[in-house]
């Protein structure tokens, strides 16, 4: 659809707001919870400090900024090689929305959709670098790690496109499992065995959202040049994957259970999402309904994150 074409159906500007709002993604609050997970593994005498709420309130505007940019970013690159008209099937609505995608309705233009993310990049890496500058600790390994998450998570779709050349899963991973980590470097300090469990399990709860909807859109993302882990592998392979991915995450949690990392009753309180992620498997690779598997992903996500907030309380 040229810009032309699209300019003429650019919505009114009253709808604008919610246009952009849902250009934003604002309803995949997922990753903001992150600032509580981290809130509960600090010490306790800690967790009144100030300078530690603000930090980590500053943050999670930065966050919000650099994810609404990336996925403002990723709808422009969808809507330009066509892979969201075919992928956000009107009849797959009661699933997959396509309320969510501005783009692809005509209430906001290309052009609008460009200007928003840039101004959205702008404005996290303003909050970002405030909450650095006044934060409790700045270790040179957080610093670092910053820039990095907001280098992959801008690149992912747009400039470099990092899920258009196979680095779709592990940009994810590393993108979700650093909002838990850079916080609590900048606010404790230091690495331990309890932050790294649950970066790698915010990281993988997110990625196993996605890992579903790529079965779904494999069609329309190879006829869109994208090469992710579902379009190079044989399907009885990524599901392979997939099943692989989800038993790590009991996995992650026993084994820190016997390093000593969390308690060794830690896990008892993750069973409930265990028992999830179970029926998520049979849904997406034994019973083929890859949506409503992604569906789990989501509430699994939300799930843990209730969870595992109230297992720190108890274990920090």
């Amino acid at each position: 659809m040229s810009e032309t074409l699209q300019e003429g159906r650019a919505a009114p500007p009253g709808k604008r707001l919610s246009a952009f709002v849902s250009l934003a993604k604002l309803s995949f609050f997922d990753y903001y919870l992150s600032a509580f997970v981290v809130w509960t593994m600090l010490p306790p005498g800690t967790r009144d400090d100030p300078v530690t709420v603000w930090t980590l309130a500053v943050l999670t505007l930065g966050w919000v900024g650099v994810c609404a940019a990336t996925v403002a970013f990723d709808d422009v690159t969808g809507f330009r090689d066509g892979s969201d008209q075919f992928n956000y099937d009107p009849e797959q609505k009661q699933l997959r929305s396509r309320k969510r995608k501005p783009l692809l309705d005509g209430r906001l233009t290309e052009r609008e959709a460009v200007r928003f993310g840039y101004a959205a990049l702008l404005t996290g890496l303003v909050w970002l670098g405030l909450a650095v500058l006044t934060s409790p600790h700045r270790p040179v390994w957080v610093l670092l790690l910053t820039v990095f998450l907001v280098f992959i998570s801008v690149q992912y779709s747009y400039g470099l496109r990092l899920s258009y050349r196979g680095g779709q899963e592990l940009v994810l991973l590393l993108s979700t499992g650093l909002v838990v980590l850079i916080p609590y470097g900048l606010t404790h300090g230091e690495l331990t065995g309890i932050v790294a469990l649950e970066a790698y399990l915010f990281g993988l709860w997110s990625l196993l959202v996605s890992v579903y909807s790529n079965i779904n859109d494999v069609d329309g993302d190879r006829a869109a040049g994208r090469r992710n882990l579902a379009i190079m592998l044989p399907a009885p392979v990524y599901r392979g994957v997939i099943a692989v991915l989800s038993l790590s995450e009991t996995a992650v949690i026993v084994l820190a259970c016997a390093l000593g990392a969390v308690p060794w009753w830690f896990g008892f309180f993750l069973a409930p999402l265990v028992a999830v992620r179970v029926v998520q498997m049979a849904t997406g690779l034994v019973r083929h309904d890859p949506l409503k598997a992604r569906k789990l992903g989501g509430q699994a996500h939300r799930l843990g994150v209730v969870l595992i907030i109230v297992a720190n309380l108890f274990a920090v």
